[in-house]
């Protein structure tokens, strides 16, 4: 355990930052927990960091035993409308690497304009569940070359990270596909553990342009209504304007924006 004793606290009695664990600090006043720190590194290698405090005197505690400890880069994700909290990110050195806006997408075909739309002809819609594993996962990395190799995988959500050997499928049940007799086309991710979520929707580049992105988010969104759903959300990074007007011209409502930091 390393502690590290700090200045006056906010009430005037003495704060003691301590690492309780190789990833975790708390804030002690008086042995009461008035803050905590956690470190976590994610699928891609990249260490994200985040301050849970009572007052601004102690997140800036936390932050610099933090950042005194730990390797950089560091990372971080906010939600921008949070301006105490994304405050005390920039007091402590950091600054924005990227920002996504969080979009509510009604399932509603009378609000959306998908209920008739199917894809085009030779192509096939698998729902999620019946896709070919292997026929999965090379579509994945056809398309993440392609990213690459044009705007970049930083313009894709967030949470869409690297694996190894390149691969980002982390749970083939999830993902429906556009099928070619030969091929897949394209894919979507839907997740509805806490609510429905398209964490992934993208397309071939040379299958671009054809409607195929427009019939896996209409049959996404049958899928949800069928099952009671209102409305699903998704993340899209602000550079990616074909995305946007994808969702924005089914209705998507834009809710709120996130940054993600970088120090």
């Amino acid at each position: 355990m390393n502690t590290t004793p700090s200045t006056p606290g906010p009430s005037d009695d003495a704060v003691m930052i301590t690492r309780v664990a190789d990833s975790q600090w708390h804030a002690l006043d008086d042995d009461l927990v008035v803050g905590r720190g956690h470190a976590q590194h994610r699928p891609d290698g990249r260490l994200f960091v985040s301050i849970d405090a009572w007052h601004d005197a102690t997140f800036d505690r936390l932050a610099e035993a933090m950042l005194a400890e730990l390797p950089a880069p560091l990372y971080t994700v906010v939600d921008e409308a949070d301006i105490e909290l994304t405050s005390g990110w920039r007091r402590a050195g950091f600054t924005t690497r990227r920002r996504e806006w969080e979009y509510v997408v009604p399932t509603d075909p009378g609000v959306t304009g998908l209920e008739a739309v199917l894809p085009p002809s030779g192509v096939t819609i698998l729902p999620a569940g019946e896709a070919d594993e292997k026929m999965l996962r090379e579509v994945d990395r056809a398309i993440r070359a392609e990213v690459e190799a044009t705007v970049g995988w930083q313009s894709m959500p967030a949470e869409v990270v690297g694996r190894p050997g390149g691969d980002t499928i982390v749970d083939p049940s999830k993902y429906a596909v556009a099928a070619a007799p030969d091929r897949y086309l394209g894919l979507i991710r839907v997740v509805t553990a806490i609510r429905p979520r398209i964490g992934l929707l993208a397309v071939r580049a040379g299958e671009q342009r054809r409607g195929i992105a427009r019939a896996l988010l209409a049959h996404a969104l049958r899928e949800l209504r069928v099952s009671g759903f209102t409305g699903a959300w998704t993340e899209v990074h602000e550079s990616n304007h074909a995305a946007s007007a994808l969702f924005q011209g089914v209705g998507a409502r834009p809710m709120n924006s996130n940054l993600e930091l970088v120090r």
